[in-house]
């Protein structure tokens, strides 16, 4: 007996010496590298694709055949079993995907490579389709997780219908007339009336130099950001010489009769006047004498200052204008966000909504539910959620990643709050509920883990917001699982209310308005709450609640009670204002008779071309809601500009060049929708039958919102990206009047008015405010369109989106840089590769535009 016991200890000995030897041996992560390529885009000629993950071992130590997962990202999904043979793919939940080997896995040894071919449930259409943020997990040591050393995307040259390619881009560019700039209007968005007044030479301008200011006391704040931003531009602007016969001046003066946000703005040789009745059109004032300066003043400080004599009437069509900024699915600094409100006021849009929540993070310090950011703010490998949320778009196996992982301190958001409230934004607080709260629904577990751990059950239970009894099974649109708060429990409604009420002591810290707070509401999915144990005890004291569909009504009449009770309007995605019922036996959505005497603002998003819902926003406005249009069609800055691989952003809503923002009719959207979201010619038959918007639902649409999701935003640069220009095309929508164009009757003449207006708007753009993005706030990584480029009589031809915008080019085969050849006309084609791009004033360059070989790029 004694021997056998000796045996055995001896040989588990060995076991465990040799898993360590084996450990060792274990190939450094950091030397595996993965490629993903695109094989085919026709699979079996079918609708979906068939991709292929390549790992390449250059570690000296062999990458065992099993022991191991690959976890990644991906918003697409995926047929199980690897085309290859040698792996299964496998969803755990939401966008995480895991990629197990199989027997058909062979040991990968150093230098060697290996190909796992999956297949795709959709065709590839651009770069975001490609996986993100893989990483591999040791099946030993399944808490960690760690980063491949290189990840890369082959570039894909598709052929599917609806690809835009260089010579499409030219075409369409040629319509576009080039303005001299001092023919453009320099106040922007355009305003109701502007008049050139000056008389010649000198008398047409006014310089500033020998500066007197004065403001109003009613203005003395935005006095103050007048005169410290023509102070940064020159310092010795209001170094007066007392001795100057000359003397100029700049006041800010009040006007009773003026509307709330107009402004009346006088420039003439020796004054400038800025007239208003209130703070936040003088404010408005001083932004439009801003880019009346040249941009050139910009880089060139010591640049002489002057602007043209004119006199301007402005006030804006919209009193709510626009964007949100999703913050939760991948996060963005203060100082990010910070800039961002600059441009804003810049350009006079005057509300932020902050998408603060969602299932991928929570993003803002609420002090008395810290759990909420010590758990709900970060994200990184895991499998329970119990520490921290999951790994989501790409965000990676590390919780310390800069867009998984962060959130805003109370300090921090009082920051922006000052700071937007400073130029008149309104920063409106997105709380989602009930769905889209994965971060809120771990974070309250974990809470109540610690405090029963702690023996403190009712205090435990305070704020949960998930049955764990329930045995509902659901999937919500993102995939989730456990994504949606119970509203059938008590400790919800605790929840809310301690959430609102840390939100408002954090506003009036600030000194800044709460007048809304967007509790979401959007993408519920079904089965919800069916085997919830809440929802059957509530249901049997609440004769009222006959279904789940009940809930929704009774979740948002309370939160509306509870929020009208503490002065704050209650806002939300379209879904809030919507009952469920059927249609011929077929589910459907009216407006919901209870909530229109509430005064409830809906975010529309959904009016998707032939997707059935085109008229949603218009339905809901003559049904008596306030309606922020939000519209996917036109308005989503997420969305790719064009089909091309080399164009980043999601294309499920449509594809969205400057051209959508710019074309957008609010009252009649209909009327410019004229392709469908792959980019198709519209059939206008969808529209038979749909609602118009009547004169009543007209008073109801209170203003534009543009928005960015941000799954496919990491960093900075591509927010800026997604976001610059388009939003000027926004704020020309929001801000501007209706359009000669817009309510042109005569088709005709309607295409001929906006052609005219389309021209001036990109030469104001291209020769005026993106050489002032360029260098304003330090500058920002606006989206440098891809030339369009042609082959005519064996010279290639190019051109640009923007007139003023530089393009090079190279014949070598390399890509253009800043010190390239400029293109100035027609250039000889001799064969081999060339290669175009165009640039803005400091030399960033955008995407390049390949021809040679008689194969022009995507």
């Amino acid at each position: 007996m004694n021997k056998i016991f000796t045996m055995m200890v001896v040989a588990a000995v060995f076991v465990c010496s040799g898993f360590k030897i084996n450990d060792d041996k274990k190939p450094n992560i950091a030397d595996l590298h993965l490629n993903w390529q695109v094989m085919d885009n026709n699979y079996q000629n079918k609708n979906e694709a068939l991709t292929a993950l390549v790992i390449t071992n250059k570690s000296h130590e062999v990458l065992p055949a099993s022991g191991w997962k690959i976890y990644f990202n991906s918003g697409r999904g995926f047929t199980k079993a690897a085309v290859s043979n040698n792996a299964l793919i496998e969803q755990v939940n939401g966008d995480l995907y895991s990629i197990s080997p199989t027997s058909g896995f062979k040991d990968l040894k150093p230098g060697e490579t290996a190909r796992i071919e999956f297949v795709c449930d959709d065709p590839v259409v651009n770069i975001t389709d490609a996986p993100e943020g893989p990483y591999l997990v040791w099946d030993n040591a399944p808490e960690k997780g760690y980063s491949f050393g290189s990840y890369n995307i082959t570039p894909y040259k598709p052929t599917y219908q609806g690809l835009i390619t260089p010579e499409i881009v030219f075409d369409r560019n040629k319509t576009v007339a080039d303005i001299p700039a001092d023919q453009l209007v320099q106040v922007f968005p355009t305003p109701v009336s502007y008049h050139l007044t000056g008389g010649l030479g000198a008398y047409a301008y006014f310089d500033f130099y020998d500066v007197i200011f004065g403001a109003d006391k009613r203005f003395e704040k935005e006095g103050k950001i007048l005169k410290d931003y023509l102070e940064s531009l020159d310092k010795n602007i209001f170094n007066v010489n007392k001795l100057s016969s000359t003397l100029r001046s700049i006041k800010i003066e009040y006007k009773k009769d003026i509307s709330a946000e107009g402004y009346e703005l006088k420039v003439e040789h020796l004054s400038i006047t800025i007239l208003a009745s209130t703070p936040a059109g003088a404010f408005y004032g001083i932004q439009s004498l801003k880019t009346m300066i040249s941009p050139s003043a910009l880089p060139n400080r010591k640049e002489k200052l002057e602007i043209p004599c004119v006199e301007v009437a402005d006030a804006p069509r919209f009193a709510h204008r626009a964007v949100m900024l999703d913050v939760a699915r991948n996060f963005q600094s203060k100082q990010q966000v910070l800039k961002l409100l600059e441009a804003m006021s810049l350009y006079k849009l005057n509300i932020l909504h902050l998408h603060l929540t969602d299932d991928e993070g929570w993003r803002i310090e609420i002090p008395s539910l810290p759990e909420l950011t010590s758990i709900g703010s970060k994200r990184g490998h895991t499998l329970d959620s119990k520490h921290h949320l999951p790994p989501s778009h790409g965000s990676g196996p590390e919780v310390d990643n800069p867009f998984g992982t962060g959130y805003y301190t109370k300090a921090d958001y009082i920051e922006i709050l000052k700071y937007a409230n400073e130029r008149h934004i309104i920063v409106v607080p997105e709380i989602e509920t009930p769905g889209h709260a994965r971060a809120s629904i771990k974070a309250m577990n974990a809470r109540y883990d610690r405090l029963m751990a702690e023996g403190k059950k009712a205090e435990a239970e305070k704020y949960l917001l998930y049955d764990q009894n329930d045995k509902s099974d659901y999937r919500s649109v993102q995939y989730w699982n456990d994504n949606v708060i119970d509203v059938s429990l008590p400790s919800t409604y605790n929840f809310v209310e301690t959430v609102v009420n840390d939100l408002i002591r954090t506003y009036k810290e600030a000194g800044a308005p709460l007048p809304t707070i967007h509790f979401g509401g959007d993408e519920v999915p079904a089965n919800v709450w069916e085997k919830s144990p809440a929802y059957l005890a509530l249901k049997a004291t609440h004769p009222e609640i006959k279904s789940t569909n009940d809930l929704w009504y009774y979740f948002y009449g309370r939160v509306n009670e509870l929020l009208k009770a503490k002065g704050i309007l209650l806002s939300g995605w379209e879904e809030m204002a919507l009952r469920k019922t059927t249609l011929d036996g077929e589910p459907a959505y009216v407006p919901n008779p209870d909530f229109t005497k509430e005064h409830l603002q809906v975010d529309v998003w959904n009016n998707v071309l032939g997707a059935g819902q085109e008229d949603l926003a218009y339905r809901l406005a003559n049904g008596g809601y306030k309606v922020v249009l939000t519209c996917v069609t036109n308005l989503y800055f997420d969305m790719a500009n064009y089909k091309s691989f080399d164009e980043p952003g999601y294309y499920w809503g449509a594809f969205l060049g400057i051209d959508k923002f710019y074309s957008f009719i609010p009252y009649d959207y209909f009327k410019n929708a004229d392709v469908d979201k792959q980019g198709n010619p519209i059939n206008r038959n969808i529209f038979i039958g749909k609602q118009r918007l009547t004169d009543y639902g007209k008073s109801n649409i209170v203003g534009l919102q543009g928005a960015l999701w941000a799954e496919t935003v990491k960093g900075p640069e591509r927010m800026d990206y997604m976001i610059f220009p388009r939003l000027l095309g926004l704020a020309e929508r929001a801000w501007a009047q209706d359009p000669a164009w817009a309510t042109e009757k005569d088709p005709v003449k309607s295409k001929e008015e906006y052609q005219v207006a389309w021209s001036n708007f990109l030469n104001v753009l291209g020769k005026r405010e993106l050489p002032r993005l360029t260098y304003y706030e330090g500058g920002y990584n606006y989206r440098v369109p891809k030339p369009g480029i042609s082959l005519q009589d064996g010279k290639y031809l190019s051109n640009v989106e923007f007139p003023g915008l530089t393009i090079r080019y190279t014949t070598n085969g390399k890509d253009p840089d800043a010190t390239s050849k400029v293109y100035t006309g027609p250039v000889n084609y001799n064969g081999g590769v060339i290669k175009f791009r165009a640039f803005d004033p400091k030399g960033r360059g955008g995407n390049v535009a390949e021809g040679g070989n008689n194969n022009l790029n995507p």
